[in-house]
């Protein structure tokens, strides 16, 4: 493995990704890109543009109006729109309702690909969303697949947003599991060669500890 490894970890709504992903990173001192925080700080871009983001072609026609960028340390993760910190702003229920249409334009996901490439650099990075492993760095040096049961990825949804009905959020990341899978461009995917890991029954912690393991061995082995 290079010294500046890249770890790319894969998986749908609320299975723990991001969480996963800051504690790797911060575990291994590297840097930590949350790509799905891109795709909803366009959506947020979009919507304040009055552009109506079922419309794929409006959409196509302003991938590239604003600027995004990314902050990268795992312990305090930011995301500017025009210099303008959207952090909490893309975590609404607006945003929530929009970001799937959104995502699946290609010019935007061909967009944002590029800007996470640009980040991702030379590595020394654990990069998070649904095709890093299998579209923005099939390179990637481990490659992980990270899933849980519905039902715990609901709970853990429900509360993060402070939501009573874990139900109706179940229903949610289900169909949100059916537009990521199905989208003509890159879809939702086990990328190859990825590890898959289902952390229903296991902590946050045990998770990082999983993926930590995956990339000392990776390092021992090269």
């Amino acid at each position: 493995m290079s010294r500046s490894p890249v770890i790319a970890i894969d998986g749908p709504s609320g299975s723990g990704k991001s969480s996963t992903s800051r504690g790797v990173a911060a575990r291994l001192g590297l840097r930590y890109l949350d790509t799905g925080a891109m795709y909803r700080a366009m959506t947020w871009w979009l919507l304040r543009q009055g552009v109506d983001v079922h419309d794929a072609a409006a959409v196509a026609a302003r991938v590239d109006g604003p600027e995004i960028l990314s902050g990268t340390d795992p312990l305090g993760p930011t995301i500017m729109v025009d210099g303008i910190d959207v952090g909490l702003a893309i975590r609404s229920d607006e945003v929530n309702a929009a970001v799937s249409p959104v995502s699946a334009v290609p010019e935007v996901r061909a967009r944002l690909v590029e800007l996470q490439r640009e980040a991702i650099g030379d590595g020394g990075i654990v990069v998070e969303g649904r095709d890093i492993g299998s579209v923005v760095a099939p390179d990637a040096d481990v490659k992980v697949y990270l899933t849980a049961d519905a039902a715990a990825r609901a709970e853990r949804r429900a509360a993060e947003a402070g939501a009573r009905d874990v139900e109706a959020t179940r229903d949610s990341l289900l169909a949100r599991d059916r537009i990521d899978s199905s989208r003509a461009a890159s879809p939702l995917v086990m990328a190859e060669g990825a590890v898959h890991i289902d952390g229903t029954a296991y902590t946050l912690d045990e998770v990082i500890d999983l993926v930590v393991s995956l990339v000392e061995a990776r390092e021992t082995v090269s």
